[in-house]
Parts: structure tokens; sequence; C-alpha cells
């Protein structure tokens, strides 16, 4: 039985390369020469080791879930809703602006820069960050059992206020609003959380 010609490239670095490019200029804008140049590898390689330009897309987007959204599982499991939502919001504002990544947030860049034929990978992303949502609804159900929210208090509505801010304050830095003028906006949206 023949073997394969061993790879020549470190998956993990063209990878996480072929994500800076998607991040900073989006899923359509992002040419096969930008991405193959960026990754330091030839067309074939690409193909061998992704399938095509949208596989490479979506394993970039689960890296940079995995790897960017570890803040979002310390942050759930602060002991209040309101320490959840600050850390959250906090660290989401640094990660935004971090001076080693392209601004703003790849979920919510890359969906708003697709056109009608990547509707599917819009999709996806919208997903993405529905689960986020979802995960802030699930910490609120679980507050409201501990009488540490109003029982009234309609998760889904929050979990969706908290998400929209959080996708706004991602679009304001991809526009290079400052980390600081994003730590006021989540000091503005803390004093309307409810307690």
């Amino acid at each position: 039985m023949a073997m394969g010609r061993p790879r020549a490239f470190d998956m993990d670095q063209a990878l996480e390369r072929a994500l800076q490019v998607f991040w900073r200029k989006g899923y359509e804008a992002a040419s096969l020469a930008d991405l193959t140049e960026a990754m330091g590898i030839n067309p074939p390689s690409l193909y061998a080791a992704f399938g095509n330009k949208e596989g490479l897309f979506r394993k970039a987007v689960d890296r940079y879930v995995t790897e960017r959204g570890k803040f979002w599982g310390e942050s759930l499991s602060e002991p209040t809703a309101r320490a959840s939502v600050e850390r959250l919001m906090r660290r989401s504002a640094d990660f935004l602006t971090e001076s080693c990544n392209p601004g703003g947030c790849l979920l919510v860049q890359g969906a708003l820069s697709c056109s009608d034929e990547a509707a599917p990978l819009k999709r996806e992303l919208a997903n993405r960050r529905a689960t986020g949502e979802a995960m802030l609804r699930e910490r609120f159900e679980r507050a409201k059992s501990d009488g540490d929210l109003p029982a009234t208090m309609d998760s889904a509505d929050l979990a969706r206020y908290v998400m929209t801010v959080m996708e706004g304050m991602a679009i304001q830095a991809a526009s290079g609003t400052t980390r600081e003028a994003l730590h006021r906006v989540v000091d503005a949206t803390l004093r309307s959380f409810p307690t």
C-alpha cells in the first residue's frame, strides 16, 4: 500500500494564518491567493488539507470559537448573573481591541460581509452567535432558580439584549473604537442590569 507524501507545513500555524486573513477581509474578499500566501502553501496543498475554501473557512471558525472563546465558560461560571455578564463583556471589550488581532469579531464581521452566494456560511455564523445567546439564557435561568434574578425576568430577552450590545461592541471595535470606550459601554449596560 502506497503512503501519501507527508505534509510539509504545520496545520495549526497555517490555519491560524488563514483565520487572520478571513477575520481581516471576510470570507468572500479573501482570495485563494491571499490565503495560500499567508499560509505559506500552494493551492493543491490547501485543497488536500481542507477540501476547498469553504472547508478552510469552517475550520478557521472552529479554531476561532475554540481558541478565542475560552473566556465564555469562565465568565458564565461566575457566582452571580451580573458578575457573569460583567466579566463576559469586559473580556469581550479587551479581546475585540487586542492589537495582535484584527478589530472586532469574526462571527459578526464575517456574517456582515457575506453575499447571498455565501448564505450557508452566513447562517452558520448566525448559529454560532445563537449558541452564545443560548448559553446566556441558560445562565439567566439558573440565576432565576437561585433567586439571583427576579422570577419574572424573561431570560431570553435579557440574553438577546446582552448579545445585541456585545455584537454592537464588535462592530464598534472593527471601526476603531478604543478599549476604554467599550468599557464605558459595559459600565452603561451594567447600570441597567436587573438585580
